[in-house]
């Protein structure tokens, strides 16, 4: 009899296993489908408190994963991408937009689906083998997984008999269903467990084994579940661990959304029970409760939970907002460290946070642009190096580009590692021809950094010969520049653009400008010199400069015919 029920315990256990994996299946599947949707729907987010909600309901019933939404929310907090009233009002939305899981394990329980799951199997898997509709073979696998696995959940739990199990029974009932000291210690189970799990879906799934095998009373289960809604903020505060202030605001403001609709709950827990209970027509009371309609019990009391809690919140985010700030301070920044040399920093990607793969995109897009425009602002102090007449403000300039070149190489790595862990993941075609475009794009705004150096250099070794350009060379020079500062202009509207409005007739025309201007200048000095109208030392720098310049345009040009895979 042991060995047998060992072996159900195996089973059931494994079922779990199943159940998280499809799940898992499935939201990496639904990422893929509406990825570019997801990016699109968060970068137009507004201040709204009520868009917020919606949005972060819509994103979370879309991925069916509250823990993705909320590390992509923090994560996004991190980059500045949201505010943090923002992510409070998307965080408030993840939490109603994840009882939608409690109902559809509920379902799982309530009705036996096992065959319906063999022709979703079926068609799953034709479809992944197909090329155009791989990723839908994807979702329905996950589909077909998870509520296989809910089914052998509940078969499992009826053939374990656990009503009729001495020792366990013996355990539930020594505690007193009426007796708030208990309500309290299985709130704390349930948010270890969930801590421990890391995951609520597979807590509420044991929860409602155990509630509708007869062996555990729904209030203890109702207890379980409000321990599981604690527990599964603690995925956001450790994703935040290694981010920003406002990032671990973030995180902290989920939790203490958490905590006080748990502590209301608390204040009229037997109250509300009840009034949970008649909503499904159940009397908690009752000695004859069909334990098959208690998941819908604990599916309905997530959801009143959840949705009450919102409403009463959404009232007060800025008192919610300036509650984390006082929790959580700035730090002050010693006058040593703000002595120091600014370091390179990467805005709107963090490695210690890796959101959901496909939103994970959108910040290394916002990467690239900020690294587009910090690129023209080098090339800018570049051309401030042409004008500078104090040798003590050349240095300076001259060692500030250095630096500025010294930090285009360590950014490229940072974005390209971060892109190639994106990359590891699963990913729709569209999201890895992204990915792809910005690699490239990368080591080409790397390339203009180089350049820009080369520049710098050049116009440094012309200068400790104790030589100095010609007025119209200087005019001819800045013509050059003026042209590469303007495509690079036209550049950074390309990388903010979205795909289906890039035009590249502008930096076309650019380069071919730049192009002709470079042949005209380079002619034009090579007749110089063998009119001996002007030296040697100058004529090079002169190439020199000009060829650079050139090299710079075809650069830019490569960015922008990046963009459209080209």
């Amino acid at each position: 009899m042991e060995q047998n029920f060992a072996f159900l315990l195996v089973k059931m256990l494994g079922s779990l296993a199943l159940l998280v994996f499809g799940m898992k299946y499935m939201s990496e599947a639904l990422q893929k489908l509406t990825g570019p949707q997801l990016r699109n729907t968060l970068s137009a987010m507004t201040g709204n408190r009520f868009t917020g909600i919606l949005t972060g309901m819509l994103v979370t019933v879309a991925v069916q994963s509250s823990a993705a939404t909320t590390v992509m929310t923090v994560s996004f907090v991190n980059a500045q991408l949201l505010s943090l009233a923002q992510a409070i009002s998307v965080i408030m939305g993840a939490n109603i937009g994840t009882t939608l899981s409690a109902w559809i394990m509920s379902a799982g329980f309530s009705f036996n689906l096992s065959d319906l799951v063999w022709p979703v199997f079926l068609i799953g898997i034709v479809l992944i083998y197909s090329k155009r509709r791989h990723i839908v073979g994807e979702f329905l696998f996950g589909v077909a997984f998870l509520f296989f696995a809910l089914g052998m959940l509940s078969i499992t739990g009826k053939e374990m008999d656990l009503a009729h199990n001495a020792w366990l029974t013996g355990f539930f009932g020594s505690f007193d269903p009426s007796s708030y000291l208990t309500i309290l210690t299985f709130l704390l189970i349930g948010t270890i467990l969930t801590i421990i799990a890391q995951s609520s879906a597979a807590i509420m799934a044991i929860t409602m084994v155990l509630c509708t095998s007869g062996v555990l009373p729904i209030h203890l289960g109702i207890a379980l579940v409000m321990g599981e809604n604690i527990g599964t903020t603690v995925t956001a505060n450790v994703a935040a661990l290694t981010g920003n202030v406002m990032a671990r605001r973030a995180a902290m403001a989920h939790l203490l959304f958490n905590v006080f609709g748990v502590t209301w709950v608390l204040i009229v827990f037997f109250p509300f029970v009840d009034m949970v209970c008649s909503l499904v027509h159940v009397d908690p009371h009752s000695s004859t409760i069909d334990p098959a309609r208690l998941s819908f019990v604990l599916a309905t009391f997530h959801s009143c939970f959840n949705v009450i809690n919102t409403l009463v919140l959404v009232w007060c985010i800025p008192l919610i907002e300036r509650a984390v700030c006082w929790i959580i301070k700035d730090k002050e920044q010693a006058p040593e460290q703000a002595a120091e040399e600014p370091t390179m920093q990467l805005q709107y990607i963090n490695g210690g946070i890796m959101s959901t793969p496909e939103i994970a995109v959108l910040q290394a897009q916002r990467e690239v642009q900020s690294f587009g425009t910090e690129i023209q602002d080098m090339f800018n102090r570049v051309r401030l190096l042409m004008v500078t007449d104090s040798n003590e403000n050349f240095d300076k300039g001259f060692k500030a580009i250095e630096n500025e070149e010294d930090n285009t190489d360590r950014r490229e790595y940072a974005i390209a590692e971060f892109l190639a862990q994106v990359s590891l993941e699963h990913l729709s075609d569209e999201t890895k021809e992204k990915v792809r475009i910005m690699m490239r794009q990368i080591g080409e705004i790397e390339s203009i950094g180089d350049g820009c150096y080369n520049l710098a250099r050049t116009m440094k070794r012309f200068r400790e010969k104790g030589k100095h350009m010609d007025e119209h060379k200087n005019k001819a020079i800045n013509m050059m520049m003026e042209l590469v500062d303007k495509a690079l202009s036209q550049m950074n509207v390309v990388l903010r653009d979205r795909d289906e409005v890039v035009n590249i007739k502008l930096s076309l025309r650019l380069e071919n400008e730049i192009n002709a201007l470079r042949t005209e200048l380079k002619s034009r000095n090579a007749g110089e010199v063998d009119n001996h109208t002007t030296t040697y030392d100058q004529a090079t720098a002169f190439t020199d400069l000009v060829c650079e310049c050139e090299r710079i345009g075809d650069y830019i040009i490569n960015v922008v015919q990046a963009k459209l895979g080209k």
